[in-house]
């Protein structure tokens, strides 16, 4: 038998009737059929998918596995024994609530041998939730993690060469149960020998279930933590201390962890809220820098400020305002130049929190009017050398 060019590897819990379109979405591919290998494992589902991969597996044109277990949990294991099986030159991870657009895995495949690149994100699109659309800002035949905004999408539904995952032993962690995938594209991401991006046509369709059982959708606050600690750890471990560790350091801190300090923090219990910060306490002590403040927005730096120092009080405030949905009053000085956001607490005497904080960066600022550009590389520079100190 020929090695297939990808195999697919369909991990399926309680996947029905969104299986249906999913499947039909791998038949519909336009890249042959032969080239083709399709490992779908049931993890234990009691509604009739594993039965339906079976009938699809009888009929359908390309090669297709059908593997059944109890239920893990999570989706890792299931992936990991579908990584197990494959034998293609390139594996991509497909949910089997989630659908491929037509050309997607011809489209990959190409990209990926023109290049010699190790991952290729085709662009995502949402139906009935909001896809990730911060990579999708043009097509790089070749990039990397650190000069483009691929941290932003760390989902497991991307191309990867099986090669460079064999090599380095990379299997998803069966101890998390959110973020897991991000914690192998990442890992992926700093091991690859060049990232291609398409963002010129639509490759994969995310789709929202109407019942909510999405994995996303669910699971305790705990788990978030989990996998900011996780995510974080990778980094440090894998890129030395300084500006490239940093950009990275973003993504947990922006995407993970400052949710939970947002405005679901003004709704939570008390004994919740105290747990939040012992649980964020060793994280901000080993990764939160000032390097990574300045990358922020006001309030995004404001609230993770106020974790750094445990003033959970000041932080309610700022938590209650976004919960609230106003908008906060921008404060114009040096004739115009310097713009501050007044969020709770700006230049209380009480709460003795440094003006630094609140000062907008650039692409804030331009939205305030009577804004004046006053030199970006010299506005940054200030703002740079105030948050430090104030950090300090």
């Amino acid at each position: 038998m020929t090695q297939p060019d990808v195999t697919v590897v369909i991990g399926a819990y309680e996947a029905m009737p969104y299986l249906v379109e999913c499947l039909r979405s791998v038949e519909a591919q336009t890249l042959d059929a032969t080239r083709i290998e399709v490992i779908a494992v049931d993890d234990g589902s009691t509604d009739g998918t594993g039965e339906y991969l079976e009938e699809f597996a009888a009929r359908a044109a390309t090669h297709v596995t059908v593997l059944r277990q109890e239920n893990s949990g999570g989706p890792s294991s299931p992936r990991n024994v579908g990584l197990g099986k494959a034998s293609g030159r390139y594996v991509f991870f497909l949910d089997a609530d989630d659908r491929l657009a037509p050309e997607a895995l011809e489209r990959m495949v190409a990209m990926a041998d023109r290049n010699g690149t190790d991952v290729v994100l085709g662009r995502v699109e949402g139906i009935n939730r909001v896809p990730p659309k911060a990579a999708w800002v043009e097509t790089l035949e070749r990039t990397d993690v650190f000069h483009s905004n691929i941290k932003f999408t760390l989902s497991a539904q991307k191309l990867f060469r099986r090669a460079l995952l064999e090599r380095n032993g990379m299997r998803f962690d069966e101890s998390l149960f959110t973020g897991e995938d991000a914690l192998f594209t990442m890992e992926a991401y700093l091991r690859a020998d060049g990232v291609s991006v398409i963002a010129d046509h639509t490759c994969y369709y995310l789709v929202g279930r109407d019942d909510g059982k999405h994995v996303t959708k669910s699971g305790s606050y705990t788990l978030r933590f989990d996998s900011a600690r996780a995510l974080m750890n990778l980094i440090a471990e894998m890129v030395p201390p300084g500006v490239e560790r940093d950009k990275l350091m973003v993504r947990p801190f922006l995407v993970t962890l400052l949710p939970q300090f947002g405005p679901k923090y003004a709704g939570d219990s008390e004994q919740v809220r105290r747990h939040k910060f012992e649980l964020a306490k060793p994280l901000m002590a080993a990764h939160w820098t000032d390097e990574v403040a300045l990358r922020l927005k006001v309030d995004e730096r404001l609230r993770l400020h106020l974790v750094a120092e445990e003033r959970p009080e000041l932080l309610l405030d700022v938590a209650e305002f976004l919960k609230s949905k106003k908008r906060p009053e921008a404060v114009l000085e040096r004739r115009g130049r310097r713009v501050y956001l007044a969020y709770p607490h700006f230049r209380s005497a009480e709460a003795a929190l440094p003006d630094s904080l609140y000062l907008a960066e650039p692409r804030e600022a331009r939205a305030v009017k009577g804004y004046r550009e006053g030199g970006a590389g010299v506005f940054l520079r200030r703002v740079a050398r105030k948050v430090r100190r104030a950090l300090r």
